[in-house]
């Protein structure tokens, strides 16, 4: 949800926002229309609200003869007070609803869509292979460390088993991704992988891609697409302390995606599937230093990735193919050998403010007023890592050398073939 103030002092800016996103900039005028409206609402029900309390004290100043014809203009006066709060109400609604249309306001990405993103950095060289490299599920599948077979005979399409390494491998990633985490700072958090309404809503994910999230109707619960649900949720509605420095967790969870739409599309092996873990950063700070986090948890990626060992790039994610509550983010992409291309691995999103304003998390500056925070995310490691670590590190044989950083959680330097 963005500031209406800034919504009045910067029209043109948050318009240009919408073109850059791709969305219609006319959503502005019409909360601005909406806005003006609930201000002259608000004025109409405070000015009857003060006849009603001075026409109050002139009845109790009156005669008793003239108290019953000043009754009667009470009773009328107190009608006309209910209307007006009444209207107050309803505009109040409308530009809450008006603003929920609204994206977060764009901050420096590039224009256009999906494939209008800027290759910001490239991380060491793609292989060259002196033989035909296997996919990560033909070598997840001869390893015996992925069974796709009866995670589809369990539980349908798009889900899977990880078996013996294959589950080391990823709980090896995971915690030396929560030890990172640890040591940088964060606070490591198992988080609630079911949320509620207003929750998955504060945090932007019920706009256009909600057919992506699971609902269990009966409960009126959401699974979570990612931790930075219930983590943007863990101080809703809480004035938090950031007098010592932003505040940072790192949810280990795992996450689910319907991944609508997207059938014939990267429907083989572990890339794209209904469940996964992931480990995901999460900080709160003031708004001034929003951007200097957003760097900071970028850096946290890079290390990462440097500790399994695959090449990647780092993209910066065009306005129209930023999620409603993204300001600004960045995307690392680890090469696929035989994709020939670079696949997403981790983002991390600077939201501003949005994301607080929805879910009344806010924090008392200097003078000690309270002020909406702004939250970030990134992710520092997830199962679709397993992809590339298992593409790049393939040998002639079959076999896969394990990352130095890993070894100690697999137990092993090198995966065998059965």
């Amino acid at each position: 949800m963005i500031d209406l103030k800034f919504l009045r002092d910067n029209p043109d800016v948050v318009r240009a926002s919408q073109v850059t996103r791709g969305d219609d900039p006319a959503l502005v005028d019409a909360l601005l229309e909406a806005d003006e409206a609930r201000r002259q609402a608000i004025k109409a029900a405070d000015e009857l609200r003060a006849e009603q309390k001075a026409f109050g004290k002139k009845i109790g100043q009156a005669s008793p003869e003239e108290r019953p014809a000043l009754l009667e203009g009470s009773n009328e006066l107190k009608e006309r007070v209910k209307a007006a709060e009444e209207e107050q109400k309803a505009a109040e609604e409308r530009v809450q609803a008006a603003q929920m249309r609204l994206g977060n306001v764009v901050e420096g990405a590039p224009a256009g869509g999906e494939d209008d993103y800027v290759v910001l950095e490239h991380v060491g060289q793609p292989r060259e292979f002196d033989f035909e490299p296997k996919d990560h599920l033909d070598l997840g599948e001869s390893l015996g460390l992925i069974d796709m077979k009866r995670g589809t005979k369990v539980s349908g399409s798009r889900f899977y088993y990880l078996t013996g390494d294959g589950a080391l491998l990823q709980l090896g990633m995971l915690t030396l991704a929560a030890q990172k985490a640890r040591d940088a700072g964060f606070q490591v958090m198992i988080p609630p992988v079911l949320v509620r309404p207003e929750i998955m809503n504060g945090t932007g994910f019920l706009g256009e891609h909600s057919d992506e999230i699971y609902y269990l109707e009966r409960d009126d619960l959401y699974l979570v697409g990612t931790s930075e649900v219930a983590l943007a949720g863990y101080h809703a509605d809480e004035i938090i302390d950031l007098s010592r420095g932003p505040v940072k967790y790192a949810g280990w969870s795992s996450c689910f995606r319907r991944e609508a739409g997207s059938y014939g599309k990267d429907t083989r092996g572990i890339l794209r599937v209904h469940q996964f873990d992931k480990l995901e950063m999460f900080v709160y700070c003031k708004p001034e230093e929003a951007a200097a986090q957003h760097q900071a948890l970028l850096a946290m990626e890079r290390e990462m990735l440097s500790a399994v060992e695959v090449p990647y790039r780092i993209i910066d994610v065009a306005g129209g193919d930023l999620g409603s509550s993204a300001a600004r983010k960045f995307d690392t992409e680890a090469w696929v050998p035989t994709q020939n291309t670079y696949r997403e691995l981790t983002s991390t999103s600077n939201c501003t403010t949005f994301q607080a304003r929805r879910l009344s998390t806010r924090y008392r500056d200097e003078n000690g007023k309270p002020q909406v925070a702004a939250t970030l995310n990134g992710t520092l490691a997830t199962t679709r890592w397993l992809v590339a670590i298992l593409e790049n590190n393939q040998r002639a044989d079959g076999s896969v050398v394990v990352p130095e950083a890993l070894r100690p959680f697999v137990g092993k330097e090198i995966l065998e073939p059965r």
